[in-house]
């Protein structure tokens, strides 16, 4: 793909930090002042945009860069290793593991689980879903639908039960029948944040009673074409549960996704996966060189 039709924010992010270079006959501070506003405009926040440029400076002064190659390749690094969480961007592989996603409603929850059950069948493991959405209208049932395509059983109770009730009911069937993943879907939204972060507390403890430390996994699932919306729902999810990574979904040709280098930055989280689109088969583990790379290259 060539560089002036590039798409997305991948794309539109490269173009921008190209022209900005072709403007200047140098790497001065006038171009890094540019280049701090691009990546702020960019979904990335305005503390981590100053990291990349002190970074950046720091390379240009001890290093005499001044050529576009070699600020693309030194700005390639500096994400790479901004986003790069080592061994934690690994999922659990003490089996049986559980899975507790969390998210606002609308942020691909449903879909992150299916495509999650997918992956985990088509390495040989056995999967059950536990719908602990009890308060949204037609949210068990959405899930059952998903849950049909990629063949997984579900752990359900009727619309109002206790989430937690249904959390026991799956931990209690993931034991009785060797299931190696269990996943939990919860509610995005009740009838205030105090209550939602209330049950997401009690589930977490529900899990955390049956599933060793190293055998569990809470995922917060975040829409990437929500921006700096992101970042408050990292805080307050992160405040009510241990949060161990983030799904960052909607990462297709119109997402803007700086926000991933806000979030791995500022609040020290794995993105463990991306989505880029509705099929099971559209989840992708984070790779943080691939992820630098693709901001240049156009697309991940």
């Amino acid at each position: 793909m060539e560089f002036e039709e590039k798409k997305g924010f991948f794309g539109k992010l490269a173009q921008r930090i190209g022209d900005a270079i072709l403007m200047r006959p140098q790497v001065d501070e006038e171009f890094l002042e540019d280049l701090e506003e691009i990546l702020i405009t960019s979904d990335i926040g305005m503390e981590t945009s100053m990291r990349i440029v002190d970074a950046l400076r720091e390379a240009v002064r001890l290093e005499r860069i001044s050529d576009r190659e070699a600020v693309e390749l030194r700005l390639r690094g500096i994400i790479a290793g901004l986003v790069d969480k080592g061994e934690r961007l690994r999922m659990s592989e003490a089996y049986p593991i559980s899975i507790l996603t969390v998210g606002v409603n609308g942020g691909g929850k449903t879909t992150t689980i299916a495509k999650l059950a997918h992956m985990y069948r088509n390495e040989g493991k056995t999967v059950l879903v536990a719908a602990a959405d009890t308060f949204r209208a037609a949210a068990t049932e959405q899930l059952e639908v998903w849950a049909e395509r990629v063949g997984v059983p579900v752990i359900k109770h009727r619309e109002g039960a206790d989430p937690s009730a249904v959390i026991f009911d799956g931990v209690s069937a993931a034991a009785a029948r060797g299931i190696d993943v269990l996943i939990c879907d919860t509610a995005g939204r009740l009838q205030n944040k105090r209550n939602l972060m209330n049950e997401l507390e009690k589930m977490n403890k529900v899990l955390s009673r049956e599933y060793a430390e190293e055998s569990r996994e809470t995922l917060l699932v975040l829409d990437a074409t929500t921006g700096k919306n992101a970042i408050s729902q990292a805080k307050e999810f992160g405040s009510a549960v241990g949060v161990s990574g983030v799904v960052l979904t909607k990462l297709d040709g119109t997402a803007k996704g700086g926000i991933a280098i806000t979030i791995a930055d500022e609040f020290d989280l794995p993105i463990k996966f991306i989505g880029t689109g509705e099929k099971p088969g559209d989840l992708s583990l984070f790779d943080p060189a691939r992820f630098a790379d693709s901001i240049f290259s156009g697309a991940y």
